[in-house]
Parts: structure tokens; sequence; C-alpha cells
């Protein structure tokens, strides 16, 4: 059965798989009360301390989440939340104090972010640790790290410890990483940065720990000048520029179009490139020796890059979001606006407008309006809770499991539970598998890109090799082909995949080393991807005549390695055709 048509059966509507781990789920509990007690206290679930006297148990009532981290209870904790518009020195200020604390932990929403303060606190003698899904870079000795929300220790004890764009606790796929960064962290100090309109919502949610909240309110540190006036004529484009649209084909089209006029080069920037590329293209763009001195760009510079920006246009003001196109918000506006001038940098007064008159009367509304307060935060189960659901119904099957806690849970209102969608197809394609429930759960919460053909081929090649072997090798699952740069946007996107499922490995090798153990080899092709695409972003540039190409690849390097397409990588497996 061709991969695709597996993916088609087993996620998208699997009614047979999930219908028949249905009917193996719901039967009689096997435990009884004293047997919950034990598997309660056994996963210090110290929550339902409080049912124990009437022998309740209702695993699904998520209504005080801040007692899942009883380390954190036991302290309390001097809470300040640094609130202002971008580029107004609130994570500088929180930063410093991590700088001089004697341990802390950075929590920030990018790698982009996590490397950039590791690389800070290293060049200020405070040996810091890089810890992301995909990078380790531990330094002898160091008592500070530096890491994506995802990655934070709840169990550490920090001096100090900092949460950047706490906004993003609303977000609905990784808000509940940031709850639980709030409610977790295990710290003396926790410095909170991010938009005013978080403040209310965080109150609420740590009146119930005890903590001492204190908010410090900053002010822009350079000014955001939003234009009258529409770019009008591509002619006017200049150095320092910034167009932002929201597709790969909208980037394109725009880069050429500005490259045509004769006078500017572009860097590129969006959320489907690697992240060492996004910094390269943000770098060269920075560097005032550069040709390459427009930006086009997605909302991917909304943060985690510093960026020489005088002046944003808006292509468009609206977006896809993945089921409509819709008008931008005033946040994602007012995030995206602010990114033009930068304190200290060449540009120091920034401006913004649009390339449509049309979309002029949006962008001046939301520049003048505060972003709309947020209401609730991003939650989701712990492992705990959903094996303990599953020893409750006698099953395995992740899928049905997932979807009935996630039907019953109980929340407050203070909270919602996040999207769920893309890790339910992925519970339905690892249930097929021999796998227990912790390989299961770690698949369904893994980077994979679930609207990305490739990225799924691959999680389901790595999920069917390591149930079948419990080792999966690089080289048993890809078949070597001839290395070559994209000459079409399609094969670029096909790399852009490709880098994917390698970053996919990558994860799971730090997850599950000793079954994923070709990490170096799987981390050396991803640079080779990245290359690739470099020297892709570089032949897609106009050059006007007599000009000398402005970045030069590594061909000699990209010859002596063998790549291929992902769907020429997979091979075939147990006899079916690819």
């Amino acid at each position: 059965m061709a991969v695709a048509a597996l993916l088609r059966r087993k996620a998208l509507s699997s009614p047979h798989a999930v219908s028949s781990c249905r009917n193996a789920v719901y039967v009689r509990c096997p435990f009884s009360n004293s047997d919950l007690h034990s598997m309660v206290n056994s996963t210090n679930l110290r929550f339902w301390r409080g049912y124990h006297n009437s022998g309740k148990f209702d695993l699904t009532d998520l209504t005080h989440p801040h007692m899942w981290y009883p380390k954190a209870r036991e302290k309390k904790r001097n809470v300040y939340l640094h609130v202002g518009p971008t580029n107004s020195g609130k994570t500088y200020n929180a930063l410093k104090r991590l700088e001089a604390s004697s341990s802390g932990l950075y929590c920030g929403p990018l790698r982009l972010l996590a490397r950039e303060v590791a690389q800070r606190l290293n060049k200020a003698n405070v040996p810091c640790n890089l810890i992301t899904g995909q990078e380790r870079d531990e330094i002898e000795g160091a008592k500070h790290s530096s890491v994506t929300v995802e990655m934070a220790d709840v169990t550490t004890e920090y001096q100090c410890a900092v949460i950047d764009e706490i906004q993003m606790v609303g977000c609905k796929s990784r808000g509940f990483s940031f709850t639980r960064a709030l409610l977790g962290l295990c710290s003396d100090e926790l410095h909170v940065c991010g938009d005013p309109a978080a403040v209310p919502l965080i109150q609420r949610i740590l009146e119930a720990t005890g903590d001492l909240v204190t908010v410090q309110y900053y002010e822009r540190l350079s000014p955001l000048v939003p234009l009258k006036s529409p770019l009008g004529s591509f002619s006017n484009i200049k150095a320092g520029d910034c167009l932002v649209t929201f597709s790969r084909k909208e980037i394109y089209k725009l880069k050429k179009r500005i490259e045509m006029e004769g006078k500017h080069l572009c860097s590129v920037v969006y959320g489907s490139l690697p992240p060492e590329t996004r910094t390269k293209q943000a770098t060269m763009f920075n560097d005032d020796t550069s040709d390459l001195n427009v930006l086009v760009a997605s909302d991917a510079i909304g943060m985690g890059l510093n960026l020489n920006i005088s002046r944003i246009i808006f292509s468009t003001m609206m977006k896809f979001d993945g089921f409509s196109f819709r008008e931008l918000t005033v946040a994602e506006i007012k995030q995206i606006a602010g990114r033009a001038g930068r304190y200290g940098s060449k540009f120091p007064v920034g401006e913004v407008t649009c390339l449509d008159a049309e979309d002029l009367p949006l962008l001046h509304s939301a520049m003048k309006s505060p972003s709309s307060i947020i209401e609730r935060a991003g939650l989701f189960p712990t492992f705990d809770l959903l094996a303990l659901y599953s020893r409750l119904h006698g099953t395995d099957f992740f899928h049905p499991i997932l979807e009935r806690f996630l039907e019953k849970a109980k929340l407050s209102p203070d909270y919602f539970i996040a999207e769920c969608e893309d890790m339910l197809k992925v519970a339905a394609i690892v249930d097929d598998f021999p796998l227990g429930l912790y390989d299961k759960y770690l698949f369904c919460i893994s980077p994979v890109d679930m609207r990305d053909d490739i990225s799924v081929q691959g999680l389901v090649q790595f999920a069917e090799n390591y149930a079948r072997k419990g080792i999966v090798r690089l080289k048993e699952i890809f078949t070597p082909g001839t290395l070559q740069v994209p000459k079409t946007h399609n094969q670029l996107k096909e790399l852009e995949s490709v880098h994917k499922v390698l970053e996919l490995y990558v994860w799971l090798s730090f997850k599950v080393e000793d079954s994923f153990p070709d990490r170096e080899v799987a981390s050396s092709q991803k640079s080779i991807c990245s290359m690739l695409i470099e020297e892709y972003l570089e032949r897609s540039g106009w050059q006007p005549q007599g000009r000398s190409k402005f970045l030069r690849g590594p061909q000699k390097l990209l010859r002596e390695y063998d790549v291929s397409q992902m769907r020429k990588y997979f091979k075939e497996v147990d006899g079916r055709p690819k």
C-alpha cells in the first residue's frame, strides 16, 4: 500500500483502526480504590490528595493545574512581569537579572532566541548550556541554561528564571508549554516578559500559587511612525526595507519583482526555512557590506531575530491561518510593525506602511489600539495523567484514550485545552504499531508537520522501524541519491521537507538515544540541506550585469555528499511498495 494511502487511512479518517480501538477501551475498571491511591501517590500527583478521603477520583479534573508542580508550590516565588511593546528593553532587563544570578534558566519561544541568549551569557563569562529539542551544547560547570520553552526543566531549582513572549500562553497549539513553565518553574525569582495584554490573566492564574507578583511597564525606546502614504511603485523600495507577506510563493514573487528594478537584492526569511538558513539570511541583511539590503519575509520575523529594519511594508493584511483567510489581528500587526526601528541601530526611527492604500486604515487603527486582552491560557494533561487514565480503562490504544480524556476534561474559566488535531492524527498512526504508551506519547508530541506529506512519511517509517526492531538506523530508511541544488520552488519545498524529517530524527535521538543512534549523520545531512537551500537562494537572485555574486556557495563540499528527495529515500517495508 502506498505511504500516502496508508496515511490517509490511518490519520485522516481511520474509521476501522479507531473503532476497533474504541471497542477495546471502555472496559470495566480493573483497579480498586486502594490501587488508584497507590497509582496516584506513585506519580506524585498530589493534586488528588483532597479526594482520597472520599474515595472519589476524577482524572479528567484539570481545574487546579498549579498543583501539578509540588516543587514550585513549596516556594513563594517573586514573579516580575516585564511588559511593553517591542523594542522597549523589557527582555534586556530580565536578562541582566538572569546574568547576575548564581543559577538560572531562560525559556524562549524559538531556537534562535535560545541560541542568542546562550551566546550572550557565555560572552559575559556566565557559562550557559543551550538545550532545545534538536540541539544540545552543554558547557562544563554551567549553572545556567537557555532552552526552548518546551524543554523547560520543572524539577531543578534555580535562583532566577526568565520566560520570554509570555503572550504566547494564549497560543492554541503551544500555549500549554508556556503555562507549564509559568506554573512549574522552581525558581526564587521568575521574570516574565511580553505583551501587556497577558497581565490580567497571569495575575489571576498566579493568585492560586501564592507567588508575589510585581508588574513593570515599559515604553518603546525608539519612535515607530505609521506612514500616511502607501509604498506606491516598487521603485520606491530603499535599503533597510522589509516587505511582509504570508506565503512562500508570494515571498519569491516579491523578491523577483524588487530585484528586477535593478537597485536592490533581497534576503528572505520565512517559517519553513531551516533555522540556520534564516539566521544567515538575517545576518546578510544586517551586514552593511552585503548587497542584500532589502528583506522579504513572513511573520517569522515577529520574534527571534535582531534585524536592522528601517521600514516595514505590509504587502497584504490577510493571512491564511490553516483554515481560512482572515485579517491580521491587532497583536499580529503590532508585533510585526514593531520590528522597524531598533534602539542603537543605524535605523533608530522605524516606519510602517502598506503596499496598497486600501490597507492603510486597518494598519493605522491597529497601531492605535491595545492588543486584545488574553482571556485564557493553554493547558494539556501530563503523561502521568494520561497513563493513569489508560490503565483505568485497560488499554494502550492512545487515540481513543486521548480523545475521550479531552472530551471529558474539566477546566477552570482561565484555561483551554490545546489544539490536539495533529496529535490525534499521529496517535491514529502509531496505534497500529506494537508500541508502549509512552513511546506513542513521544511520537504524538514530536515536532512533525502533519500538513507536510513527506514529513508524515518520515514519521511513519520511524515509528514502524522502531516498533519492529527497537532501533532506527538512518541508512536502513534512506537511499542515497545525488545531491543537487533545487531548481524549482517544488524542489525547494521538498528539500525543506527533508530537513524537517532529519530534525524529527534528531529530536527522537535525544528522547530515545539508544534507538535512534545516527544523530551525527542526521545533523550533518541537515547542514547539507541548509547549504543547498542557501545556494538556491543565491541562484534565484536577479544579478545585475557585471555584478559579482554576493555569496559563494561551498560547491566542492556539496558535490561530495549524496541526497535525494524524500520520496526517493523510502525503502520498502515488509515487502510493501513505496
